[in-house]
């Protein structure tokens, strides 16, 4: 049994904290807010969730020095603008070799940093892991049979966070690739927005086809000149959490995407979904990286025409449909 701190009660946070108190680990989940803390404590449920019934030992808090002393491992949980400030607040109650793992996903818009660099820079003595993969948290608190990768610069602690996690029901790989595994996890969500305008404007399965195969190749190509593995792409973090993302109506990105594509606008999606739209955030980020490695993201790019410049998502549809004419893959030569 190990002891274990959720840093975030969101329902993905909620979803883990449950499947670890299962796999019989003890568990104590942090949130930021008192009342929601007060609610679970009381009710033994979470609003999102609402037919996961918490157990009673699982302990709430809502101060981190309680949820960080003492833990052999913490999982931070948190939307990914509330990353670099939660570890801030965790600097003080760090300890040297402490196993953080990274369940958020997304890219820090001004300095571009996925959020394993940032909790890197903010808490240096920790060894900072990732977790990834197709994996809404509605499915992973129901039990339903779901496989994430585990992401470490080491294997001793990949290993550990496989052991930690995996069950009958949560299958766990390792790899070396974090930063692979950290793109595909936050852009997939840029292109589940524009899935979901696509569902939105009446589109059909052709064009959803098209933007996730298009779509892994922008991730891909930016993902590689980052640094990451081609291989990354080609798993569970990459193509495998991109497929579920663009067909879920459990996907808020897509669920965003949707309204935006019925012609509602970015502020009126996100408040009608009621949950943090990640691939917002992480469109801006997307496209300031693809300037600045060079990389052609011409999805990424009319997503951010639509969110930001008032471009119709019809308009930009038909400028995706008739750019240049080009070759599918240039890595692949011709007989003659």
């Amino acid at each position: 049994m190990a002891k274990i701190g959720i840093i975030g009660s969101g329902s993905w946070g909620i979803a883990l904290a449950s499947l670890l108190y299962n796999n019989r680990n003890e568990v104590t989940v942090w949130s930021a807010l008192p009342d929601e803390i007060a609610e679970m404590k009381t009710t033994r449920r979470h609003h999102t969730l609402p037919e996961l019934v918490l157990p009673d030992d699982m302990i709430f808090t809502d101060s981190l020095k309680e949820a960080m002393t003492g833990q052999d491992m913490l999982v931070t949980a948190v939307p990914s603008i509330y990353v670099r400030p939660t570890a801030q607040k965790m600097r003080p109650f760090c300890r040297y070799g402490q196993v953080v793992v990274n369940v958020a996903k997304g890219i820090e818009e001004t300095t571009l940093m996925t959020l394993s660099e940032i909790l890197e820079e903010e808490l240096p003595m920790a060894d900072v892991a990732v977790l990834s993969g197709p994996s809404h948290a509605e499915e992973v608190s129901k039990g339903l049979p779901t496989t994430c990768v585990a992401g470490a610069r080491t294997r001793k602690t990949a290993e550990y966070i496989q052991g930690i996690f995996m069950n009958e029901v949560f299958r766990v790989y390792t790899s070396p690739d974090i930063q692979g595994i950290e793109i595909g996890g936050s852009l997939k969500n840029v292109i589940a927005l524009a899935a979901g305008i696509a569902d939105g404007l009446g589109y059909g399965d052709n064009t959803k086809a098209a933007l996730i195969t298009r779509g892994i190749t922008e991730i891909s190509r930016l993902g590689t000149a980052m640094g990451g593995k081609f291989q990354t792409f080609c798993g569970l973090s990459g193509i495998g959490d991109l497929i579920v993302t663009c067909a879920s109506m459990h996907s808020r990105n897509r669920r965003a995407g949707i309204l935006i594509g019925q012609g509602k606008t970015m502020e009126e999606a996100a408040q009608e979904v009621k949950m943090v739209v990640e691939g917002v955030y992480s469109a801006k980020a997307a496209l300031a990286l693809s300037k600045k490695y060079d990389v052609s993201m011409p999805i990424v790019e009319q997503v951010n025409e639509v969110l930001f410049n008032g471009k119709s998502a019809s308009d930009a549809v038909k400028d995706l449909m008739l750019r240049d004419k080009t070759i599918e893959s240039s890595d692949l030569p011709w007989e003659k």
